[in-house]
C-alpha cells in the first residue's frame, strides 16, 4: 500500500504562477535579451564620447582605456562579491538585475552631468560597474531559468544584445552628432531603466531553484555551502575547460571593443565612409558581433557549443594576426572586412563557453558559477585594456599583437584541459 502510495505521489509542489508562465518561454528569453541591450548600454557610454573627453578633459587614449578599466573593476568587484557570498543564488535574479539597473542608470546620469575630469568620473564609471554586476551575469541566470534545454541558442540572444548594447552609444553619437555628449550618456540611462521595467514585469523562470532557507538570519550553516559553492565549480573538469577557454576569450574582447575607435580613426577607414565617420563604422564593427553570436547559437543546436566555441575563438585569433601583420598593406575595402569579421567572430564564443559552463555545474549553483567566471574573466580584461591602450599611445595600430596570445592560450586552455580527463566532474 505505501508503494502504491509512493508511486501516485504528486511531484513537489511548484512556485505559485509557474505552470502559467512556462508557455511564454519564447517571449521571455526575447524580453530578458532586450532588457540586457538596455542595461548593458551603460557599459561603454563614455567610450562613445572619448573624443568629447579628450577634448575637454585633455585626455590621451590611455585615460579613456582607465575609464573602461574603471567599469571593469567595479564589475570584478561586484561579481566577486555576489558570487562569494552566496547572493547570486540567494535572491531573485530578477530582483537583483532591477535594482542594479537601477542604480546604474543612476551613477551614469551623474557621469554624465556631475563629473568634473579624470577621477570623479573614473569613480562614477567604477560604481557604473559594480552596477553591471547585477545586470550581466543575472541576466545569464534569468536565460538559463526559462530555458535551460536551449541554453546556447538562448544565452547566444542575450550575448547578441550585450554586443549591440556595447555598440549602441556609438550609433547613439553619431545619429546625435550635434548634441552634447551628456545627452548621449544620458540615452543610455533611460535604456536601462527600461530594461528594469521589462524584468521586473516578467520575473524569475520556472525552473529557479530558490534556496529560501538559506537567507534566514538564523540558519548560519546552511550559507557556508552557497558560498563555497562558486569556487568549488573548478573542481568540475568540463566547467573548468570552459573557464580557462572563456579567460583567453576575454584578453582579447573588450580590449579590441575599446580600441575599435582608435583603429577606425588611424587607418583610411574613416575617410573612406565619411557618411558614417569613426563612430558609424566603430558601430558597424561592433553591432556585427550580435549576427555572428546569433549565427553561433543557432549552429550549436547541431553541431554543439564546444565547437561553435573553439571555431570562433579561432577566426577572431586569425584576425588579430592577420590585422597586426597587414594593416599597413591593406586597402580600406579589405581591411573594413578583416574588421567586421573579427567583430563578428570577437564574441560569438562568449555565450558558448558560458553554456558550457552552466551545463557544468548543479543547477542550485549556476548563478554563482557564471559570477566567478565573470569576476575573473573581467579581471584579465582590465589588464589587456590597460596593456593595449597604453602601448598604443607609443605605437600605434601595432599595439594588436597584444590580442593575439588570448584566443592561442584559450584554445590551449580548453583542448588540454578536456584532454586530461574527457567526462571527469571532480
Amino acid at each position: 500500500m505505501n508503494s502504491t502510495f509512493a508511486r501516485k505521489r504528486p511531484a513537489p509542489p511548484e512556485r505559485p504562477g509557474l505552470r502559467q508562465r512556462a508557455p511564454r518561454l519564447p517571449g521571455a528569453v526575447g524580453t530578458i535579451a532586450i532588457a540586457q541591450l538596455f542595461g548593458t548600454s551603460l557599459w561603454f557610454s563614455a567610450n562613445s564620447t572619448a573624443a568629447d573627453l579628450m577634448r575637454i578633459w585633455h585626455a590621451t587614449a590611455a585615460d579613456i582605456g582607465w575609464l573602461t578599466s574603471a567599469v571593469q573593476i567595479g564589475f570584478i568587484l561586484g561579481t566577486l562579491t555576489i558570487s562569494s557570498t552566496g547572493a547570486a543564488d540567494r535572491y531573485p535574479a530578477s530582483r537583483i538585475f532591477v535594482l542594479s539597473a537601477v542604480a546604474g542608470a543612476g551613477f551614469n546620469l551623474a557621469f554624465a552631468w556631475l563629473a568634473g575630469g579624470l577621477l570623479s568620473g573614473g569613480a562614477l564609471r567604477f560604481c557604473v560597474g559594480v552596477c553591471l554586476a547585477g545586470i550581466y551575469p543575472m541576466g545569464m541566470k534569468l536565460i538559463v531559468s526559462w530555458a535551460p534545454d536551449k541554453t546556447g541558442q538562448a544565452l547566444a540572444q542575450l550575448v547578441a544584445m550585450l554586443t549591440l548594447g556595447t555598440a549602441l552609444p556609438h550609433a547613439m553619437r553619431l545619429v546625435g552628432a550635434g548634441f552634447p555628449w551628456q545627452l548621449v550618456i544620458t540615452a543610455s540611462s533611460a535604456l536601462a531603466l527600461l530594461g528594469a521595467a521589462l524584468v521586473g514585469s516578467l520575473g524569475d523562470g520556472p525552473h529557479t531553484r530558490v534556496r529560501a532557507h538559506a537567507s534566514s538570519s538564523h540558519d548560519h550553516a546552511a550559507r557556508a555551502p552557497v558560498a563555497a559553492s562558486a569556487w568549488s565549480m573548478f573542481r568540475i573538469r568540463p566547467f573548468r575547460a570552459a573557464t580557462f577557454g572563456y579567460f583567453g576569450h576575454m584578453w582579447e574582447l573588450y580590449a579590441f571593443w575599446t580600441t575599435v575607435p582608435l583603429l577606425v580613426s588611424r587607418t583610411a577607414l574613416a575617410a573612406a565612409f565619411p557618411r558614417l565617420g569613426v563612430s558609424g563604422v566603430a558601430f558597424c564593427i561592433i553591432g556585427i558581433g550580435s549576427i555572428g553570436t546569433l549565427i553561433g547559437g543557432s549552429l550549436s543546436r547541431r553541431a554543439g557549443s564546444a565547437r561553435i566555441a573553439l571555431g570562433a575563438l579561432a577566426i577572431s585569433g586569425s584576425c588579430a594576426l592577420t590585422f597586426s601583420l597587414a594593416w599597413r598593406h591593406l586597402p580600406p575595402a579589405a581591411l573594413g572586412a578583416l574588421l567586421l569579421l573579427w567583430g563578428a567572430t570577437v564574441v560569438a564564443d562568449s555565450p558558448q563557453f558560458s553554456a558550457l559552463a552552466a551545463k557544468a555545474c548543479p543547477p542550485g549553483s549556476v548563478g554563482g558559477a557564471l559570477a566567478i567566471q565573470n569576476s575573473i574573466g573581467f579581471a584579465i580584461t582590465v589588464v589587456s585594456i590597460a596593456a593595449t591602450t597604453a602601448l598604443f599611445g607609443h605605437i600605434g595600430l601595432d599595439a594588436t599583437w597584444l590580442l593575439v596570445p588570448g584566443p592561442v592560450l584559450g584554445l590551449l586552455g580548453y583542448t588540454a584541459t578536456i584532454r586530461g580527463g574527457r567526462g571527469e566532474r571532480g
